[in-house]
């Protein structure tokens, strides 16, 4: 008896035997992935998720799953014949993003909603939906490797093209929804997904990527503050680090740590006029900390609500950290909850994301709690 070829998403069956779910939120990856499924002949079902109100979706261009993209999720499916479903999420989505981005803010925090859209609603109540379908996978528009092992174990890794690579935002994913998520654009550069979108004359092939945060009109995150929370915003000191209040500020959430613009006290309170930055928030005094650029170096980071895909050794785990998405990744040492810098970095912020690598492997990562300067403290 011959045993069946392993189809190209790991399943040893016929790709018309094989059902798959992709996540199309209207824009030209996940369009493109959908597309080339159905191509390959794979029984392809695309769902896509309206996560706020669709009224006001319909007015704000250039978002993830906003109306518009609802609508080109549509075209593409009904181009390519395959099934397409629209999921109604706004309350999921409201409860597990949209709530958590304004309390993280109100916090004193630099929230990453992106993120927790990925962990707490594509991830877990569209991958839910996916099984319940009788999928055999999920599939998404990420650029982001999976990679099978010598053991046969999924790993998660860079993407091949470094500058669209997003495994940032997916630290957060679970082995148990590795195992069932494919990513078939982690080893191609954008270029190639947009030159398969032009050859299947696809309406999204010169679709702009999505920049904005999907529920923030403008950039304005105060706005959504405010309207989620009124009266939130309110005035307080902006004290330096020796304890002077240099002047007031007109709501923490305006306020980012490592900032030096815009802070709204002037010159003339330092010697020789050496600028100041944001190196810390107290939401419980409503105060916002300033002082110069070497109080914001930190060599140990603290976090909460890791993730880990492979294990890490009570001794310690020498990894590369990015602690923020556009940084560049820099050496560290990791124990479970706590990094350990090899040098000290400047401007990390509370509710920003500790993603963990080994050489190109994603391990995992954790939500950043708190930071210190062990150096100084030891030294004091």
């Amino acid at each position: 008896m011959n045993t069946p070829k392993t189809n190209s998403l790991g399943f040893a069956k016929a790709p018309k035997d094989t059902r798959v779910v992709v996540a199309m939120s209207g824009g030209v990856d996940s369009s493109v992935v959908a597309s080339l499924l159905h191509e390959e002949g794979y029984e392809v079902v695309g769902i896509t998720l309206q996560l706020y109100d669709h009224g006001e979706a319909l007015k704000k261009k250039g978002a993830c799953c906003a109306g518009q993209d609802i609508h080109d999720a549509k075209r593409v499916a009904e181009k390519m014949g395959f099934e397409h479903y629209v999921l109604n999420y706004q309350s999921k989505f409201q409860d597990s993003v949209i709530e958590d981005f304004v309390d993280s803010y109100l916090n004193g925090e630099t929230p990453i909603p992106c993120v927790r859209c990925n962990q707490n609603v594509k991830f877990k109540d569209l991958l839910a939906t996916a099984r319940d379908l009788g999928a055999d996978c999920m599939a998404t528009g990420h650029y982001i490797q999976r990679v099978v092992n010598a053991d046969g174990k999924a790993e998660l890794h860079r993407a091949v093209d470094a500058h669209k690579d997003q495994s940032y935002f997916l630290f957060a994913t679970t082995q148990e929804q590795l195992d069932f998520l494919r990513f078939p654009l982690g080893g191609w550069s954008k270029d190639v997904t947009r030159q398969h979108a032009e050859r299947l004359g696809l309406v999204v092939a010169e679709k702009p990527d999505s920049m904005d945060i999907c529920f923030v009109p403008n950039g304005s995150y105060a706005r959504v503050v405010e309207k989620f929370r009124p009266g939130a915003l309110q005035s307080g000191d902006i004290v330096h680090i020796d304890g002077r209040v240099l002047g007031t500020h007109n709501g923490i959430i305006n306020y980012t740590i490592g900032q030096r613009r815009g802070i709204g006290i002037g010159g003339g309170h330092t010697e020789n006029n050496t600028p100041l930055f944001v190196v810390g928030l107290r939401p419980d005094k409503n105060q916002v900390v300033v002082g110069p650029y070497e109080a914001l170096a930190r060599d140990t980071v603290h976090l909460k609500d890791c993730n880990w895909l492979a294990e890490i050794p009570s001794e310690g785990l020498a990894v590369e950290v990015k602690l923020r998405s556009t940084q560049s990744a820099m050496p560290a040492t990791l124990f479970g909850d706590k990094v350990i810098l090899n040098e000290p970095a400047f401007g990390i912020a509370a509710g920003q994301a500790c993603v963990c690598y080994v050489d190109a492997r994603v391990i995992g990562g954790g939500w950043i709690k708190a930071t210190e300067n062990a150096k100084i403290a030891l030294a004091a």
